[in-house]
């Protein structure tokens, strides 16, 4: 049997960062992974003679050397910053809602913004440039916390924060309504909820204020050689530093000990490995469902089960033989809703039948040269919230996952009016299932847990202390405290990796 400090379960994004960051700590690390290559849904795929991003729209908050956003910090310090090649996204994205008739293109920086809605919406000045300046306020409020892992000083947070200790606990529309933000403001602001996956009077305004100043200050980039590319560059960093990756390697026991605590992990093949700390780059409902045979605190059962399962994904992936010039394809990033009332919105994506919501992306606004001459290549993605996608017969799934193809690109040629029907060179779609199959998540569920008002960032951040309730056993990805989304996994790794190189330096 071999024996490591840390176990890190998944090359997923945050199990990636966990692992870098436990090797930075000086802990002898090893990385298992089922799949043969690393990134879950950080990878590309080919199909023809095009190379498909698999999942990343954009990466907010990366920014550039000059301008660093906090995901290139933490790339810089990861070492991996520089092994990887960017590029900028041209603007932040195009709106369209039927309902309202809104079709706007707003751009990146916060004048700019300011000045683009104001030239949609007249009056609409004030209320921007005070929500523009509470969400700064919001993001140094989460830097204090972050650097002092969550134990913030009352005091520090009412003198410094007080704005930020005031919207707290309320909703996006809740505190815009509070700034007195017109209600087309409002529907233009609100265009990135879809990427959170919880409607406006259920979101808490700090995480979507937080996100929305992150890229509109900072941009948003892309790896050239798409997210695999990270995902590689990570890889090659953990080597660098002596660590271990194995893949083909399926981790299925957590074991644990006397004390309810780690012990060891059990792989595919019946070999153990020896760790009193695991990193579980996945859903707690696999972990606990699955994992740990042995009898797992009830506590802890009734709380994963009380967390709700956020958006089942649903992508298509088109390679056209027509550039998007000639398709008049003239955005990187487009939101296609019925309406800008996201509770009603939220409602109609519980169902295949009354879902047409996508966020599309076509790459080749950023990189023209990421498909051959003459081409481009497009994918779309929409969310259900529920799993409706369960109650398809196993004999109707392939019809039903046609129809839902054929609506999402009918919606986007009566919404843009560019025809690509005719220019379909290739085709690939995914679907629940196959991100269940895929990765392994619940329900094919992309997003971890939904952000809810007593389960959202904030609470999570606060409260990861008490949140840590089996000793060695600690969690990274889209299920654990910072939520769904690239730079959240992220994030949640280093968070995760330093927390537990501390506690195997308290173990001495």
């Amino acid at each position: 049997m071999k024996k490591y400090d840390a176990v890190v379960i998944g090359a997923g994004n945050g199990g990636l960062v966990a692992a870098i960051r436990l090797l930075q700590g000086g802990a002898k690390t090893l990385l298992v992974e089922k799949h043969n290559l690393p990134g879950g849904f950080a990878t590309s795929f080919r199909r023809g003679r095009f190379e498909f991003e698999a999942s990343l729209h954009e990466l907010n908050d990366f920014g550039t050397a000059d301008n660093a956003g906090d995901v290139r910090v933490l790339f810089d310090e990861l070492g991996v910053t520089d092994k990887i090649e960017w590029l900028q996204i041209p603007e932040a994205y195009r709106v369209i809602s039927r309902e309202e008739k809104i079709d706007a293109t707003m751009p990146f920086g916060v004048e700019a913004f300011i000045d683009k809605m104001e030239s949609y919406v007249p009056g609409s000045r004030e209320s921007m440039t005070k929500f523009f300046e509470l969400s700064e306020e919001i993001r140094a409020a989460q830097a204090y916390s972050n650097s002092v892992n969550g134990k913030t000083d009352t005091k520090v947070m009412k003198t410094k924060f007080a704005n930020f200790v005031k919207c707290g606990s309320y909703s996006v529309n809740e505190v815009l309504d509070a700034l007195k933000m017109p209600k087309r403001a409002k529907d233009i602001l609100n265009a990135y909820w879809c990427y959170l996956g919880a409607h406006c009077d259920d979101l808490s305004f700090v995480h979507y204020a937080s996100m929305v100043l992150r890229y509109v200050t900072r941009g948003a980039a892309m790896p050239k050689a798409r997210s695999h590319e990270i995902s590689l560059a990570m890889v090659e960093r953990i080597r660098e530093l002596g660590g271990d990756v194995w893949f083909n390697t399926e981790a299925i026991r957590i074991k644990t000990g006397a004390d309810g605590g780690v012990e060891g992990v059990v792989l595919g093949n019946g070999d153990e490995i020896v760790t009193r700390h695991v990193i579980a780059n996945c859903s707690p409902h696999i972990v606990y469902g699955k994992m740990i045979k042995e009898e797992v605190d009830k506590r802890i059962i009734k709380e994963t089960n009380a967390r709700k399962l956020a958006g089942r994904g649903f992508t298509m992936f088109l390679g056209l033989n027509k550039s998007a010039d000639e398709l008049g394809i003239t955005n990187h990033n487009y939101f296609l809703y019925d309406t800008m009332d996201t509770v009603r919105q939220y409602e109609a994506m519980k169902r295949i039948d009354t879902n047409c919501v996508q966020a599309t992306v076509c790459l080749n606004r950023a990189y023209p040269e990421c498909s051959p001459p003459g081409t481009c290549m497009m994918y779309f993605t929409t969310l259900y919230m529920s799993d409706d996608w369960g109650n398809v017969k196993p004999e109707d799934y392939f019809k039903v996952k046609d129809e839902v193809a054929d609506i999402m690109i009918e919606r986007f040629e009566k919404d843009t009016g560019c025809r690509i029907r005719d220019s379909i060179e290739e085709i690939s779609v995914a679907t629940p299932m196959t991100y269940a199959r895929y990765c392994g998540h619940p329900e094919g569920c992309i997003y971890g847990y939904e952000s809810q008002y007593w389960d959202g960032l904030m609470p999570r951040l606060l409260m990861m202390a008490e949140d840590h309730k089996t000793r060695g056993l600690r969690f990274a990805g889209g299920f654990s405290m910072r939520l769904s989304g690239y730079s959240s996994a992220y994030f949640s790794g280093d968070i995760t990796g330093r927390q537990t190189v501390g506690d195997i330096k308290r173990e001495g």
